[in-house]
């Protein structure tokens, strides 16, 4: 099957159904496996997300995950699918032209499979809290839980901390700032991420984004600026700068 062909037709049919100026861009959210009170499993996209994407001239799609069971990594992943749910895997992504990965409680292996093949293959890639954790996961990177989640662990809408950015960064010309507030709600933390620059630190000396010079947007952030880009432009400028990245 031409995968390009296959783009293309989404696209025309989501400038027919959407009314939008097409030479649009297509983000896929992966999508976060949940557990049900009765016990089944659904494959959620948080709304802000999906928002903030559309919001800054995008289109989003949903990347679901393609195996049977959920494979909860820890600290590390292993690459534990089979041959045919990676192809299908590769099949969604090869619809898009940037991919985001999401936070949220647990992480799944396939999101860092995901995140590797965008390393690859140079799709744009947008981690934002478990999502960063993945995208150093896939380039052999390792988390550990911190000892103080409890100052961590606050809500979406808050400022929580700062962080001190790098000037030499690629993240410091996105935001055009080397100091900015954000929120934060997580447990776990980069402990090692080979392949990727550490470029922005809280006072508690977590790493809250890392990047790799040598692609075209390949960052994790820590924070959750898709809870705070309607009321503070600076993070605003993170989807900005990450949709305007997938249109090359």
């Amino acid at each position: 099957m031409d995968m390009t062909l296959v783009k293309k037709n989404i696209k025309n049919t989501l400038r027919m159904e959407k009314n939008v100026n097409m030479s649009n861009i297509v983000i896929g959210i992966v999508s976060k496996h949940k557990k049900s009170n009765d016990s089944r499993t659904d494959s959620l996209i948080r709304d802000e997300v999906k928002q903030a994407i559309f919001d800054n001239g995008g289109v989003a799609i949903g990347i679901l995950p393609t195996e049977d069971n959920i494979n909860y990594c820890g600290d590390a992943w292993k690459d534990n699918l089979s041959i045919e749910e990676k192809d299908n895997l590769i099949a969604q992504l090869k619809l898009c032209d940037g991919v985001i990965l999401q936070g949220g409680a647990e992480t799944d292996n396939y999101e860092s499979i995901i995140a590797k093949y965008c390393y690859e293959n140079d799709i744009p890639i947008l981690g934002i809290c478990a999502g960063q954790n993945n995208i150093a996961r896939a380039l052999g990177g390792t988390t550990h839980k911190i000892p103080n989640p409890e100052k961590h662990d606050k809500p979406f809408d808050e400022y929580v901390h700062s962080i001190d950015i790098d000037k030499s960064s690629k993240f410091y010309e996105i935001v055009k700032t080397d100091r900015m507030q954000v929120n934060s709600r997580h447990k776990r933390t980069i402990k090692e991420c080979p392949n990727l620059d550490k470029v922005a630190f809280c006072e508690d000396c977590y790493p809250d984004v890392i990047e790799s010079k040598n692609k075209t947007f390949y960052i994790g952030v820590r924070f959750h600026p898709e809870s705070l880009y309607k009321i503070d432009e600076i993070h605003n400028r993170i989807f900005e700068a990450f949709v305007n990245a997938c249109k090359d």
